[in-house]
């Protein structure tokens, strides 16, 4: 066990927080249960002191038998399965990928991982994601104790690997890329590489999980089609959020604008969070409360965030500050999304600091980035 503490020293800060959170061990692989991947992006540090517990092929096989099929989803769905699931390190990374994008960014996952164009998407198709997030892993890998490095592979991926057997391409760079980018360049040149053999080479040996059997079936000859596709990606956005906002709402319809600035502020590189509170304070002495629809909207806004910077540079504003007719035409215009003029007057008081009733474009993108990554960028 101290030897596996050890590995902690040689994971990257996001292997780090799977470790942390994940609760469960099969034949020398870790996984999360669907209740510690919410705790893990709703939480700074798990509830409580995690100890990896060993399941044994009879105990797996039962969790995987009472997963439901991806028709019967709901955006409670990681909330019903709660313990009663498994999660790979790799479906983690995809499952915050889904987190993080708009939903036009749906259709364009499901055609990366449809590579023969047939609007379904296959057990052995969604697999090539464990190569690819595999291959980029192994390009970040520290150089220090190779033993070392090769137990945390398999702990995280449920084999052994080189570092040698990366696939290399002419000329590539080195520039950190996001897994999303990763993998939408990488499954582009799916059918044009050994990817899909070799991930059938690499994942036979592995373990069904949670995942794999509410998109395929437990037999995994199921295939997936964009509908379902689509509502699993957007009830799990909608869970996250349901469950953020009922952590602050306390069976109200609503939480407070304070609580909302709270909300906003976490996971960001925000120092003194406490002038931004006392500010709104000042400034909505009245509470009114934002609702759940609100807050759903403005976090969909978050995630079409690139966007709405393309079109603010366009309309020249990204050199000044902002009034609110200003930004929520902005926001309406990129994304579609229609912010409530309380909720846009909110926001404001929130980052106004010099009280102008302008919004500091850079500053506010800045920062909600950061949320928007909830500290993984």
């Amino acid at each position: 066990r101290s030897d596996l503490e050890d590995l902690h020293l040689y994971a990257t800060p996001r292997e780090q927080r799977f470790r942390r959170f994940a609760s469960l061990e099969f034949e020398g692989q870790l996984y999360m249960t669907p209740y510690d991947f919410i705790q893990a992006v709703t939480n700074d540090e798990p509830k409580r002191a995690k100890k990896w517990r060993s399941l044994s092929k009879q105990e797996l096989n039962q969790i995987l038998m009472e997963t439901p099929p991806v028709w019967k989803g709901s955006s409670k769905l990681f909330r019903n399965l709660n313990e009663k699931g498994v999660i790979s390190y790799t479906e983690y990374l995809f499952l915050l990928c889904i987190l993080t994008k708009p939903h036009a960014g749906f259709r364009i996952a499901f055609n990366m991982f449809d590579t023969d164009g047939n609007e379904m998407v296959d057990k052995k198709e969604f697999l090539v994601l464990q190569e690819i997030f595999r291959k980029k892993n192994e390009k970040r890998e520290r150089k220090g104790d190779e033993e070392k490095r090769a137990m945390l592979r398999l702990q995280l991926y449920g084999y052994h690997t080189s570092t040698n057997s990366v696939l290399k391409t002419e000329g590539e760079d080195l520039v950190p890329r996001s897994y999303w980018d990763t993998l939408r360049r990488s499954t582009s040149q799916a059918l044009f590489s050994d990817l899909a053999e070799r991930a059938d080479d690499t994942t036979s040996s592995l373990s069904d999980t949670t995942l794999l059997v509410h998109f395929f079936g437990k037999k995994g000859k199921a295939e997936l089609n964009f509908e379902d596709f689509y509502r699993f990606m957007d009830n799990l956005q909608t869970e996250v959020l349901e469950i953020e906002f009922l952590s602050y709402s306390n069976g109200m319809n609503t939480i407070s604008e304070e609580d909302f600035a709270h909300i906003l502020l976490r996971y960001t590189n925000v120092e003194n969070t406490s002038s931004y509170l006392e500010n709104m304070r000042c400034r909505i002495p009245e509470e009114k409360g934002i609702t759940f629809d609100e807050f759903r909207s403005f976090f969909q806004f978050l995630n079409n965030l690139e966007d709405f910077t393309i079109a603010m540079q366009m309309y020249n504003f990204a050199s000044r500050s902002i009034g609110q007719d200003e930004f929520k035409r902005a926001v309406y215009v990129a994304t579609g999304v229609k912010l409530s003029p309380h909720l846009v007057n909110t926001v404001f008081k929130i980052f106004d600091v010099d009280r102008d009733d302008q919004l500091s474009y850079k500053e506010f993108i800045g920062i909600m980035k950061d949320r928007l990554n909830r500290g993984f960028r």
